[in-house]
Order: C-alpha cells, then structure tokens, then sequence
C-alpha cells in the first residue's frame, strides 16, 4: 500500500488532501520581512491615569488594553500566553483558535479520532517543572475514552525508571498529543489532570477495557486523564508516513535486538556514577 491508494478516514475530504499534498503544488510568494525589534521579556503597562481634569494631555483619556481581559473572561491560556498574545499582536487570532477549536471535553469526532490512535506523545513535569516527554504505542485504540471528561492509556512493562509516572505523582497536569501521520494529517491535543491505577481498580470500575492482549503488552497499570482541554493540531507542518510490517523480538534480552545502547552511552562517564559496584543493592552503603 502507497500513500497514493490509502483513504482517508476521518474528517479531511480527499480532494484538500490531494490538494495539500500535490508535488509542485504552485506557492506564495512571501511577504517582504519587516524587521521588528526584539522583546525579550513582554513589559505590560498598567492602564494610564486621566489629570485631574479628567481629560489626558490631548483632551482624551486612552488607557491601555487589558493584555489578561480575556483569562478574566474564562478564556483558557497561560497568562503567559495572554500576555505573549499581548507583546506580539496575535490577540485576535488567539481568541479565534479558543473560541472556535478549543474545547473542555471530547466530542464524538475526537473520540472516533481517538479510537484509531496507536501512537501517543505524552509531556509530564515535576514538581520542580522538571519536564519529560515520552512516546506510548500500542494496538489502535489503546488509548481508551470513558467518557467525554476522561480517557486512560495503558503503561507496559518497560525500563522501570517511572519517569512520567513519577511526575504525574507529584505534578497531575498532563498534554497529551495524538497525531494521524498516516491518512488524515491532524492532531489532536488533550490536556488535564492525570492520576495513577493500577490495572485490577480500573477494571473493575470500568469493565469495558480490553482483555485481549498482544504480547508484551500486558497493561500493569493506566493513567487516567481528566480532560481540561481538547484541540487541534492543524496539518500545515505534519508530515505523511506509511506503516510497514515489523517482527519484534519480545521477551529477548539481547541489547542490540532491543536498540537497548542504540547510543553507544552504556560505556560513557555521567557525574553520578561512583566507585561503588554497579549491582551493588541501592542503600548498601548506609
């Protein structure tokens, strides 16, 4: 199969794809670069104060726009979004994309998206704000929908270190991003509040979740997402990929089969090694 014969499945039409996607497809022209000056840190002045007249030096009052009008309002965004909003002069077109494509729930769009998925990027941080970003893969679908508020992805037996479970278990705020690379070209991001089961507690509260695995992917436990925000990844920058076939050897311990020292790092010096045997028990020195 070719990307030419694959059809697309979800909300793009062929014809914007084949449009989008056309070699030599005729271009625009850039428009000429007018420097600007550079903003370091946005300054954002407080509205200004009429004289006592009541009036301002030119006989009106100007005060100067809320650069957080629209965090007051409800709107979702960072104030540091608002206020970069603010310092670049893309208020509009941000209140737009909130208006038009933001949502605090999955419609029944996202959720068939979802259900098709079989890769997800994951960002978590620490309680520090320490980040790290991690990709899960699995069977299509194996990010599950509850419900329109919350969905739960599986986490596998890996290289025990617990990295984005460790963050979630001091720091719940999660993004999500899922992105079709195959048909339609799009992304979806989901942001929330994430916490930790273990697989037999959500089983039980949720009996619908798959029981059927393939091997190697036996979920040990799920994190459950409490969805804030749901939106768009729009398809200007996504490339197009193909899938093939791939045997995967399950259950080796052969480092090279595994792609387990791809980097050659396993022979390299890190500021916390020690001395101390490599299997020697941690807390064996105390």
């Amino acid at each position: 199969m070719t990307p030419d014969t694959l059809v697309p499945t979800g909300v793009a039409s062929p014809e914007l794809l084949d449009l989008e996607l056309a070699e030599g497809a005729p271009r625009v022209p850039p428009a000429p670069v007018v420097p600007t000056p550079v903003i370091s840190t946005p300054v954002v002045s407080a509205p200004t104060t009429s004289p006592p007249d009541g009036g301002s030096a030119d006989g009106a009052s100007t005060p100067l726009p809320d650069p957080l009008r629209d965090m007051q309002h409800g709107m979702p965004g960072s104030q540091g979004e608002h206020l970069l909003q603010c310092a670049y002069g893309t208020q509009d077109r941000a209140r737009r994309f909130y208006t038009q494509q933001v949502l605090d729930r999955l419609n029944p769009t996202m959720v068939e998206f979802i259900g098709r998925m079989d890769m997800a990027f994951v960002a978590t941080s620490d309680s520090q704000g320490e980040c790290d970003a991690s990709l899960r893969c699995g069977p299509r679908g194996f990010v599950q929908v509850i419900d329109e508020r919350h969905l739960a992805y599986p986490e596998y037996r890996g290289n025990g270190v617990l990295a984005s479970l460790g963050n979630i278990s001091e720091n719940p705020h999660v993004g999500i991003l899922m992105v079709d690379f195959v048909t339609d070209l799009i992304g979806l991001h989901v942001n929330g509040r994430a916490r930790i089961m273990e697989d037999a507690d959500l089983r039980g509260a949720y009996p619908e979740l798959p029981d059927d695995f393939e091997r190697g992917r036996t979920p040990e436990r799920w994190v459950v997402v409490e969805v804030e925000e749901a939106y768009i990844h729009c398809r200007k920058h996504i490339p197009r990929m193909v899938p093939v076939v791939r045997n995967r050897p399950w259950g080796t311990d052969d480092t090279r089969r595994k792609g387990g020292d791809y980097f050659n790092a396993k022979a390299e010096t890190r500021p916390w090694d020690s001395p101390v045997a490599a299997d020697q028990p941690v807390g064996s020195q105390l």
